[in-house]
């Protein structure tokens, strides 16, 4: 697992629940070091205990857990960079959407080795679209959902979304949008302001 991926999770907890619960995540994991390397791969299972460490620590389900981790990953000022990358998808929320295919090799762009699972969108009618999460990364059709409610608040557009669950190894979401301009979304600049 990429270290950016787990760096991300940390990063989540500590700046939403605090470092003291981190580190009772990470003892209770067992992993043996309380900071993740952002450049550096770990094995799949190390993040496969902390997220289970965490949703028990927690309470929560390991559904709720990440799709929260979805919407931190947009919507906290501390990792600005992940949302600036989605809104270059589009003006509006279905060309973020339509974009989503290319995602993962955006990603790539960014940091060469991050391997994010492949995303197809469908339009199964006008307004009514499908997301398949392809395999790789176990949950993170969860993670997506997150961040699909965020960015539709981001661009103004009111949506339902479901998850599906499984269909043969990919994860689906259905996304009904309802519609385009419900609420004035967040400012968005092509430019990053120096300074």
């Amino acid at each position: 697992m990429h270290g950016l991926i787990n760096r991300a999770i940390q990063t989540f907890v500590c700046q939403t629940y605090g470092t003291d619960r981190w580190r009772q995540v990470t003892e209770a994991a067992g992993l043996g070091f309380a900071e993740f390397e952002a450049m550096l791969m770990y094995e799949e299972d190390q993040t496969r205990r902390v997220l289970e460490a965490l949703c028990a620590d927690l309470g929560h389900s390991r559904a709720g857990v990440l799709e929260d981790l979805g919407t931190y990953l947009v919507s906290n000022p501390h990792v600005e960079a992940l949302r600036r990358l989605l809104r270059f998808g589009g003006v509006t929320y279905v060309e973020f959407l339509h974009s989503l295919d290319d995602l993962p090799d955006r990603a790539r762009l960014a940091v060469d080795d991050l391997i994010l699972p492949k995303l197809e969108l469908r339009e199964q009618s006008p307004g009514q679209f499908s997301l398949s999460c392809g395999p790789g990364l176990p949950g993170f059709g969860w993670v997506m959902m997150g961040v699909l409610r965020t960015m539709a608040d981001d661009y103004g557009a009111l949506v339902l979304l479901e998850y599906q669950g499984m269909c043969q190894e990919f994860e689906v979401i259905t996304i009904t949008l309802i519609e385009t301009s419900f609420a004035e979304g967040r400012s968005f600049e092509l430019g990053a302001r120096a300074g």
